[in-house]
């Protein structure tokens, strides 16, 4: 809300920059005049011009997002431009003088415009020029709005910050609208002042740039141009989500782990939020059990599958293009542990039924910032040996349009269009299949086999987990979803600091030793060594980890009770406890062979720059 809040006063407090001032003039001309023949168009042109504003810069967000690390680069010569222009008003106004230049033409024709009738053609075009004018002198707030746009792409986030500024400046419009001539000498005088201030602001963003670049404050650039992030969204659900519709902790987004979450009402609202929190008994309490695979109702129509960013493995698909077929839609994250476990029968049953009808799309929608670069998600594609389309939906309309508030979760279509069935989590895969073969055979196939697939053969993280025996949940590490943290010091948020393993840490707490930036969903290494240590009871440990943003590989070291894993080792380590981050996904660390008991967990990094996102058991 903070940031909305600056936004706001942004856009108000840029009425006194001087660039404004040519166009004050006429807008002072309109004060008395009637408001819906002539303050209303001169609002409406504004808001038109902040709308395309608005457009171009998530149109161009998304080529940015996917050159990764050269966005951080980009975000700091966006930086340094607007400290520069702060600081040197004359640059600034060569800078701006095409958009001024364009605004001041409008602005005569608008004066010009004496005609019967036109007056809201005038004040239109009038609204357009001030618009024109007002985004070249924003200043620092909207420059560093459309940053983020560009860093992270369209978001809810982004689009309240924008229309804050917006409204921001379109109240202090209207201010002028209504006092006139009166505020025009206050504002006159406020300029001397207010040049001081530019220039302090500009002074202190080419600080950051400094800083951000010689890596002395690893956080600052997180905190400037990550508009969009978990912290404002969250707080956004929170505030407006309806209680009765929340479950526990506002979130309304989750990772489904198991069969018990199979049964969400089709029909019930969704909200977007980066929150993933593991499905458990406290959920089933409020979810009906689902039908059996011989009864399945119509519970909806296929809806469009427009809005995604990108298609791989296929041109982009239609529902138009997909009736007479029989579709399985398959919402996953590269990332999330449960979506990869499902993902041997998801392939399998492309596989098998490919020739008699059945059309798979994975859905992936993103629930880290890294899970939204696209080459990461074709490389994991690729990796994970996924042929099927795969729709990427960074900006959750596909996600949206299901209505939809898990991973994985699975919506089976029937050839008329219809969804007929859904799952959400792991489990009841032949229950799955079979509905799979009914509507296969609803659709006239007359070959369709009555056998069911198995996945005892998937290896690595893609192997079942042993749910009998883990004892462990999924544990987020940045400070806004941490829990049973154990460090002497506490956690502390958007800040380096320096902490101690806790000795002897209780079940399911863990800890963290060395120097730690603690993000809201994330944790960075923020200098020389450091360890995390965890005490848990599974069989499996994974951590979602990725390199520093210079992309440089980071080495570990990974120790079971203080020794090294040996014939328990994951997938990712070797079996002295070695390895090496290479990339930003989920790693197998440890994968017990034995008998399954309470043990401390515990991986040193060798570089620093590493970042940690969550834990997750099997």
């Amino acid at each position: 809300m903070l940031l909305i809040l600056l936004s706001y006063l942004g856009g108000a407090l840029t009425i006194l920059s001087p660039c404004i001032l040519p166009v004050l003039p006429f807008v002072f001309a309109r004060t008395g005049q009637p408001f819906v023949r002539s303050g209303l168009p001169l609002l409406a042109g504004m808001a038109l011009t902040f709308a395309l504003v608005a457009t171009l810069a998530a149109v161009g967000g998304g080529w940015v997002v996917q050159a990764n690390q050269y966005g951080r680069w980009l975000a700091l010569a966006l930086m340094a431009f607007f400290g520069v222009t702060l600081m040197l008003p004359h640059l600034a106004d060569r800078l701006t003088k095409p958009l001024v230049a364009l605004g001041d033409k409008l602005s005569n024709k608008a004066q010009s415009d004496n005609g019967a009738g036109s007056g809201a053609r005038s004040s239109f075009l009038l609204g357009v020029a001030t618009g024109l004018l007002w985004a070249p002198c924003a200043g620092p707030v909207l420059g560093l709005v459309l940053t983020g746009a560009a860093l992270n792409g369209a978001s809810v986030g982004t689009t309240l910050l924008l229309l804050a500024y917006a409204a921001g400046a379109a109240t202090s419009l209207a201010l002028a609208l209504l006092v006139g001539g009166k505020v025009f000498g206050a504002m006159k005088r406020s300029l001397g002042a207010g040049e001081w201030v530019r220039r302090g602001l500009g002074v202190a963003m080419l600080a950051g740039v400094v800083a951000i670049a010689t890596g002395l404050d690893t956080g600052l650039l997180t905190k400037v141009s990550s508009v969009a992030t978990a912290g404002i969204e969250q707080k956004l659900i929170d505030s407006l989500a309806p209680r009765d519709e929340a479950p526990a902790g506002g979130a309304m987004m989750r990772r489904a782990a198991a069969s018990d979450a199979t049964t969400e009402d089709t029909g019930s609202g969704a909200m977007m939020s980066r929150t993933a929190m593991a499905a458990g008994p406290a959920m089933m309490a409020r979810r009906a059990m689902a039908p059996a695979a011989d009864t399945l109702n119509v519970e909806g129509t296929l809806p469009p599958l427009d809005g995604a960013v990108q298609w791989l493995n296929s041109a982009p698909l239609t529902a138009q293009q997909l009736k007479g077929k029989v579709v399985l839609i398959d919402f996953w994250t590269y990332s999330c542990i449960n979506c990869l476990r499902s993902l041997p029968y998801t392939k399998a049953w492309a596989e098998k039924y490919r020739d008699q009808g059945l059309v798979v799309i994975g859905v992936h929608a993103p629930e880290f910032a890294f899970e939204r670069d696209i080459g990461n998600v074709r490389k994991a594609t690729k990796d994970l040996g996924i042929n099927f389309p795969v729709a990427i939906d960074n900006n959750f309309a596909i996600w949206r349009a299901f209505k939809n508030q898990y991973w994985p979760a699975h919506y089976l279509i029937d050839a008329k269009g219809q969804i007929r069935h859904h799952h959400f989590g792991e489990g009841d895969y032949a229950k799955s299949e079979q509905a799979i073969q009914q509507l296969l055979e609803e659709a006239g196939r007359k070959d369709v086999t009555n056998t069911v697939v198995s996945a005892e053969d998937a290896q690595g993280v893609q192997q079942q987990a042993d749910m009998g025996q883990v004892a462990s949940p999924e544990t987020y590490l940045g400070y806004e979803r941490a829990e049973n943290f154990a460090s002497p010091e506490k956690q502390a948020a958007n800040a380096a600091r320096s902490y101690t393993a806790p000795a002897k840490p209780a079940l399911n707490q863990w800890g963290l030793a060395g120097n730690w930036l603690s993000q809201p969903d994330q944790i960075t290494l923020n200098q020389g060594k450091g360890s995390i240590v965890y005490r848990f009871h599974a069989r499996d440990v994974h951590l979602v980890l990725g390199p520093g943003k210079d992309g440089k590989p980071v080495r570990f070291r990974v120790t079971i009770d203080g020794a090294a894993p040996g014939k328990d080792h994951g997938t990712d380590v070797a079996a002295d406890g070695s390895g090496v981050i290479d990339g930003q996904r989920l790693y197998q660390l440890v994968r017990q062979a034995g008998g399954v008991g309470d043990r401390t967990f515990s991986i040193e990094f060798l570089d620093p720059g590493v970042q940690a996102y969550a834990f997750t058991f099997g």
